[in-house]
C-alpha cells in the first residue's frame, strides 16, 4: 500500500492539535475552558501513525528500519503513554511538545527509508528483541524530556515565576512518581532487549553477544540505570541528582542506536545492521 499521501496529513494533524494545546495552555487565551475535547481529538492521529507504523515497518515482507522508523515509534509511544497517563495526573501543559514533536517525527519513516534486514528479518526472536529495544528506548526518551521539564519546573518554584502552563501542571511529587513509574518499566524492557540480544547473537553468530558500540553503550545505558533505580530505593535520589543520572543514562541510549543509525544513514550514506 501506497502511504505516501498519509505522512502529511499525520503530520499536520499532530501540528495542528500542537497548536491547539499551545493556544489553550501556553497562549493565555484559556480555550481549555471551552469544551473542546483534546482528549478525543488526539486519537484521530494517534491512529493514523498506528496504522502508518503498522504497514511501512512490522508488516512489510522484509523488515526495514533505521533511526527515522526509531523516532517515529518513539513519539508514537510518548504520545500514547501522555495520552493514557493523562486519566490519572494532569499533563495536558506537555502535549504541545509531545504532539509538535510527533508531527515532525511521523514524517520521518517517509524521508528516510533506513535498511532491510533481509538475513534475519523473519527471525521471531530478532523481531521481539526489536520490539523490546523501541519500547525501552522510547520509554527512556519521554522520562528524559520529562526529567528536564521537571527541572525547568523545579527552577520556577524557586524564582516564584509559576505562570502559564506551568501553573497547570501537577506538582513535583506527582510527576516524579510518573517519571520513575516510566523508568521501571522501561528498565525492565531494556533488560529483556539485552537477554533477546544475547539469544539473537547465539542462535545466529554462535557466540554470547557480539561486543561492538551498540552493545557497550546499552550495557552501559543497563548499569546507569540500574544504579538510578538502586539509588532511588536505598538512598531516595530525586531532583537534580536524579536529573543526572537520568541524562547520563539516555545519552548512553541514544548513542547505542539512534545515534549511529542518523550518522550511517544520513551523514554517510550507508545502510547497514
Amino acid at each position: 500500500m501506497d502511504t505516501g499521501a498519509l505522512y502529511p496529513v499525520a503530520s499536520l494533524t499532530y501540528l495542528g492539535l500542537a497548536f491547539m494545546f499551545w493556544r489553550a495552555y501556553w497562549g493565555g487565551e484559556g480555550t481549555h475552558r471551552h469544551g473542546f475535547n483534546y482528549r478525543l481529538a488526539i486519537l484521530a492521529p494517534l491512529a493514523l501513525h498506528t496504522w502508518l507504523l503498522y504497514i511501512d515497518v512490522f508488516s512489510a515482507p522484509t523488515l526495514r528500519f533505521g533511526f527515522g522508523q526509531a523516532l517515529s515509534v518513539t513519539l508514537w509511544l510518548a504520545v500514547a503513554i501522555y495520552w493514557i497517563e493523562n486519566f490519572f495526573v494532569r499533563l495536558d501543559g506537555l502535549q504541545f511538545f509531545v504532539l509538535t514533536l510527533a508531527g515532525v517525527c511521523v514524517v520521518l519513516p517517509g524521508l528516510f527509508i533506513g535498511f532491510t534486514t533481509q538475513a534475519h528479518g523473519d527471525s521471531f526472536v530478532f523481531r521481539l528483541h526489536l520490539v523490546l529495544a523501541m519500547g525501552a528506548y522510547s520509554l527512556f526518551t519521554i522520562a528524559s524530556l520529562q526529567a528536564l521539564l521537571m527541572s525547568i519546573l523545579e527552577k520556577r518554584l524557586h524564582t516564584g515565576a509559576l505562570t502559564g502552563a506551568f501553573a497547570t501542571l501537577p506538582p513535583l511529587l506527582s510527576l516524579e512518581r510518573v517519571l520513575f513509574r516510566i523508568i521501571g518499566i522501561a528498565f525492565i524492557l531494556l533488560t529483556a532487549t539485552l537477554a533477546t540480544g544475547f539469544v539473537f547473537s547465539e542462535q545466529v553468530f554462535f557466540r554470547a553477544m557480539r561486543f561492538d558500540h551498540k552493545t557497550i553503550f546499552a550495557i552501559t545505558s543497563w548499569v546507569i540505570f540500574a544504579g538510578l533505580l538502586i539509588g532511588r530505593l536505598i538512598y531516595g535520589w530525586r531532583g537534580r541528582t536524579a536529573i543526572r543520572w537520568i541524562l547520563a543514562g539516555f545519552v548512553a541510549l541514544l548513542l547505542a542506536y539512534v545515534g549511529s543509525r542518523f550518522v550511517l544513514e544520513v551523514i554517510l550514506r550507508r545502510g547497514g545492521g
